[in-house]
């Protein structure tokens, strides 16, 4: 606690409760390292400082981890063992096509423990487009700046008869070639944490400004003489002679296509730009994306904390696909391993961002998602399915058939120019089938006919399943009405969708496991975290009927029951079982210390579950634990978030709650209201229209809805619609202290559910 207490006063300003210099550029307010202060045990966000562009192909970060070691920065580390070019989602996932680049003077060290050097984050500067950290053991200043498919490297030397530059390409099959007379080396790793085709291949190209004194490839951490060496665990060193303060550049860049692409692709991206010029270039790139969403009136800590988050949002799933010479876009396909044309992104898991990071891209980024809805096609066309996470083929991890959200809720927002009839098509198959890995439907025979999939058949996480797929359902169903397929064919997405009903005990007004005699799991323990749920228990997942919250209020009593049993999650002490992971896994810890009752904002499963209170005719209290969840488990901080980011979703979540609404039914026209965070906030929309939601009245104590006019006349409605504020909308709440008690508490006022349809 007391290092991450000095680092904080030396990273930011003492003038946290400051208003927000309007002269600052967004781009300066992020922290890179929030999240970074994590372990297996506990995660604070389990994010590592990602030096890179929005959805750039490629990242970088200072490793301080061993090669393959998923938590590969983290904060309390005291060592970089090298500067590693990075694809990874999570630590839980870990990593693909990676490779380090490492500065040293002296003795050499090429095992990467001896080698490690002592930093600071005291001398250490991290930015989206710029990281900077000082290496202690050999007085070298190490900075990166990034491309979309490339870098520029500048170490700034000693004095030294012995300067070197280590090249690691990583065990598990690597390569490299040193080629002096171009100052050159090139190679290739294929170092991969699963699903991938057996020829995957990181190719890179590394040019040196200097001319090379000594040279040799290495392996097991031993040289060897030679210029070239394939094997088990490849890499490469340069020496020369330096002067003090002599800055030493690198040119690099990667392909999954081959070693002429990485060329290409360094060629396009770098060229000759001095390293101050890429680095100029990248923050104006971040500035630009950034600044789509202008927050005014906050306090400097809230400012931060927006874009910091927004940060987070912006990277996955990445671009893998590349450029060739005729300037067409092409790809590598981690599922067939042949190269083709069109687009291609991977490093997401649809389990967790389908709740409010596509939504997201749809509203502010839409053509970045219509980009990725191109690359599901393809994936569909290469591999037979749409991946349900991607890292970056068809990863064997989480539950659900969420693809059938993000596809779905793309088109009913309006994205087109697309073959989304193919998506459709590809909907339906995943929907009756069970695929390879995590895709399609696991245990979907049972599901098809009984409506559930059951509690005793060997299939775990059944009822998350089950609700999570009638969901997905629903979603194919409104898919299926737009673009205007029978309703022989799509009734029975629709049929299918109040399958939820299957799972819902009347004695606990709980979902519980089913058998496959429609008998209920007993004994039945609501606190029982996993077994019949995912990463959750009963009270997490019993909310997790996103397209018909009326449904369930009907099922639970009514709504003053229903906002009852919403009161209980936060009032029920932290109390769980852990028995079905025989440990206490990060998620239960992060609960428990929240001091927040049985709400597990760290885990997606119960995030939407907050801004159910407007369905219950109870709006004030979804903008006090709204507010409430903001404040506290929140900031720009290496333990700034309280569980897994999660490829941007729990930032997403904070993004839509700072605007004052989140999208509780990703596949319907609606986001659900909250309360605004800042006085002000400014989105421009790609169509050229601007939502204004301005908010004067705004503080710590207002954190209440008094009233809302949209356009200038007064709105009563618990929700906004996706449609309208693509019109252009200016939100003027009037905020207080105290709840307005009859503010949308109208049955007309309520959010859209199904079983409201007419």
């Amino acid at each position: 606690m007391k290092r991450v207490f000095l680092w904080a006063f030396a990273f930011l300003p003492l003038i946290s409760s400051a208003q927000v210099e309007k002269t600052t550029s967004p781009v300066d307010y992020i922290n890179p390292l929030m999240g970074t202060s994590s372990k297996p045990t506990l995660s604070n966000g389990n994010t590592y400082p990602a030096v890179a562009l929005p959805w750039g192909m490629n990242f970088w970060t200072p490793q301080t981890g061993k090669m393959g070691n998923g938590w590969q920065y983290t904060y309390e580390a005291d060592k970089i063992l090298g500067f590693k070019q990075t694809h990874q989602p999570s630590p839980w996932m870990n990593d693909y096509g990676m490779f380090s680049i490492f500065p040293e003077t002296g003795k050499l060290k090429l095992n990467e423990v001896q080698r490690a050097s002592w930093f600071s984050h005291k001398a250490e500067i991290a930015k989206p487009y710029y990281y900077s950290v000082y290496l202690a053991d050999y007085d070298v200043t190490t900075e990166i700046t990034p491309t979309e498919r490339a870098a520029s490297f500048r170490f700034t030397f000693p004095k030294s008869d012995s300067s070197h530059i280590v090249i690691d390409a990583f065990d598990k099959g690597s390569y490299v070639k040193i080629i002096p007379g171009e100052q050159k080396i090139i190679g290739y790793s294929t170092k991969n944490s699963g699903a991938v085709p057996a020829n995957f291949k990181n190719y890179f190209v590394i040019y040196v400004d200097k001319p090379f004194e000594l040279a040799s490839a290495w392996h097991n951490w031993q040289t060897d003489g030679s210029l070239e060496y394939t094997g088990d665990h490849a890499g490469a060193v340069i020496s020369f002679k330096t002067k003090k303060g002599e800055q030493v550049h690198l040119r690099v860049a990667s392909s999954f296509i081959s070693i002429e692409q990485a060329e290409l692709n360094l060629k396009r991206e770098v060229g000759t730009d001095k390293f101050e010029t890429t680095c100029q270039k990248g923050k104006d790139t971040w500035n630009k994306t950034l600044s789509r969403l202008t927050p005014e009136g906050g306090t400097i800590d809230q400012t931060r904390t927006f874009y910091s988050s927004l940060y987070r949002m912006l990277f996955f799933p990445n671009k893998m696909y590349e450029i060739d010479a005729k300037g067409q876009n092409v790809h590598y396909s981690p599922i067939n391993g042949k190269t083709l044309p069109g687009y291609y992104f991977a490093g997401t898991g649809f389990w967790d961002t389908f709740r409010a990071l596509y939504p997201f891209l749809n509203l502010v980024y839409p053509s970045i998602n219509k980009e990725m809805q191109e690359g599901l096609i393809n994936s569909y066309k290469e591999g037979g399915w749409l991946p349900e996470w991607s890292s970056p083929g068809y990863a064997d991890c989480m539950i659900g058939n969420n693809s059938a959200s993000v596809v779905a809720e793309a088109y009913l927002k309006g994205l087109r120019g697309y073959d989304i009839n193919t998506l459709y098509e590809a909907l339906k198959h995943g929907a009756n089938n069970e695929g390879p890995n995590a895709t399609g439907r696991r245990g979907v025979q049972y599901y098809n006919t009984l409506g559930y999939v059951p509690y005793d058949v060997k299939i775990n996480e059944n009822a998350a399943r089950t609700l999570e797929y009638a969901y997905d359902d629903f979603a194919i169903y409104q898919l299926g009405k737009a673009l205007g397929k029978p309703a022989s064919e799509i009734d029975i997405y629709k049929k299918r969708s109040q399958n939820y009903r299957n799972l819902f005990d009347p004695q606990t007004k709980l979902m519980r496991g089913k058998n496959k005699d429609g008998s209920f799991e007993t004994p039945f323990n609501p606190f029982k975290w996993g077994d019949a749920f995912t990463e959750g228990n009963s009270w997490h997942y019993s909310w997790s009927v996103f397209h018909d919250i009326q449904g369930l209020i009907n099922l639970v009593g009514g709504k003053p029951q229903f906002a009852a049993k919403l009161d209980s999650v936060f009032t029920m002490p932290p109390v769980f079982d852990d028995s079905y992971y025989g440990t206490v896994i990060h998620e239960i810890r992060e609960m428990q210390i929240a001091n927040m009752g049985q709400y597990a904002h760290g885990n997606q499963p119960i995030q939407h579950m907050i801004y159910l209170y407007n369905y219950a005719g109870e709006p004030w209290k979804t903008q006090y634990w709204a507010r409430e969840t903001m404040n506290k488990l929140y900031k720009a901080t290496p333990d700034g978030y309280c569980g897994d980011e999660d490829n941007g979703q729990t930032s997403a979540w904070y993004i839509f709650s700072a605007m004052g609404f989140y999208p509780v039914t990703p596949a319907s026209d609606q986001y659900v209201l909250g309360a605004p965070l800042f006085k002000k906030l400014t989105v421009k929309l790609e169509n050229g229209k601007t939502i204004i939601i301005n908010a004067p009245k705004n503080s710590v104590a207002n954190k209440y809805v008094t009233s809302l006019t949209v356009n200038g006349k007064p709105y009563s409605f618990n929700w906004l619609s996706h449609k309208a504020l693509l019109n252009g909308a200016v939100l003027n709440f009037d905020m207080s202290a105290t709840p307005n008690k009859q503010r949308g508490t109208k049955a007309a006022d309520v959010p859209y559910s199904m079983s409201n349809e007419k």
